[in-house]
């Protein structure tokens, strides 16, 4: 009797775990919506825009690149990926970043923050001008802060745009945009500010001939599924009906994985602490099976329920593949059975295996 109830008990907690691994079992809707009024589109908490090709290199490719963005966030204190532009063998191959207050420019590995950018209200003018000198960052056409790196190229405002989301993994961020231009090469602190004032006055910038502007978003359809790219060469932005994520990445390594942020460390700890009643639970019932070693079973069994859960999530949009979970799971899983063990004394009354 005392092992069905266990076998029960272990089935339930399978069931929970795999339906919070891998909620919602979908591709949910794509949340972008036209703004009324005025040009713009609003992303919802699952949402994102997809070139709808690879924004050629030019010639040039040594040369400087820049970026102009129209925005209004709507939540200060949220993590999530303003603008990424990713290759499918660099998924991360440059992106800017809101990190709450905070503005982070993501190339590759390597993380730079430029801090209390974002107002706690209201819309701003980012502007990101880089080249062989570092790059500079603008707020509503005025010099907020000059780094000396990244010192990026046009290549790097290449490949696959995505607007309001990441590449390879979901990072969907929320708010307005108004307007978005993406520049192969660096544009001049005098350019900025023109620029700042024709885009808050006129809804577009005065683009002279010789900028090297790629694409230009104006947002003025005002519906359809289609943001229509101005100029030359720099491909349409693609508003899917449903969700998905450019170049999605499957079990992505831990070390890419890693970095010091709250969130990071908050996922660490849940996934920790959501393994441990696979441990406390399936021990005692391999202990009730007699197998030989149940400790062991109940610990690979904990990692087996995660691989499975990551190469699951690798198929749906909404949810990140990575190793990390891994570790993080199967040492959540072993706590449980240490758990069980160090309970022992208070369990034996209630029947259960010793």
């Amino acid at each position: 009797m005392m092992k069905l109830f266990l076998g029960i008990v272990c089935a339930a907690v399978l069931a929970v775990i795999l339906s919070l691994g891998l909620w919602p079992f979908h591709a949910p809707k794509n949340e972008v919506a036209w703004i009324s009024g005025r040009p713009g589109l609003t992303f919802g908490r699952v949402s994102g825009a997809i070139g709808s090709a690879a924004m050629p290199t030019p010639a040039s490719g040594g040369a400087g690149g820049s970026i102009e963005i129209w925005l209004r966030p709507w939540r200060i204190w949220d993590s999530s990926t303003l603008l990424a532009f990713s290759r499918p063998e660099v998924p991360y191959q440059l992106s800017f970043r809101q990190s709450q207050l905070d503005l982070e420019i993501r190339t590759g590995g390597n993380r730079v923050y430029v801090g209390d950018f974002f107002p706690r209200s209201g819309s701003l003018f980012l502007t990101i001008a880089s080249g062989p000198t570092g790059t500079a960052v603008y707020r509503d056409g005025k010099l907020v802060r000059a780094l000396a790196r990244p010192r990026l190229t046009a290549r790097d405002f290449s490949g696959q745009l995505v607007v309001a989301d990441s590449a390879g993994q979901t990072d969907s961020w929320q708010g307005q945009l108004f307007g978005l231009a993406v520049y192969h090469r660096e544009l001049t602190p005098a350019e900025v500010a023109r620029h700042h004032l024709s885009w808050t006055k006129r809804a577009r910038p005065e683009i002279a001939d010789g900028e090297g502007n790629a694409a230009l978003y104006l947002f003025h359809e005002g519906a359809g599924d289609i943001v229509y790219n101005a100029v030359a060469p720099g491909p349409d932005l693609l508003l899917p009906e449903r969700y998905t994520v450019a170049d999605k990445i499957a079990l992505e390594p831990f070390w890419k994985e890693f970095n010091l942020s709250m969130s990071y460390w908050d996922s660490a700890l849940q996934n920790v602490v959501g393994f441990v009643p696979v441990g406390f639970c399936f021990y005692p019932w391999f202990l009730a099976l007699r197998l030989k070693r149940p400790a062991l079973a109940a610990v690979l069994t904990g990692t087996a329920i995660s691989v499975t859960i990551e190469v699951a999530q690798a198929f749906l949009p909404t949810r990140d593949s990575g190793t990390t979970d891994l570790f993080t799971n199967t040492f959540g899983t072993w706590l449980g059975v240490a758990g069980y063990r160090a309970l022992r004394p208070l369990l034996r009354a209630y029947g259960l295996p010793d």
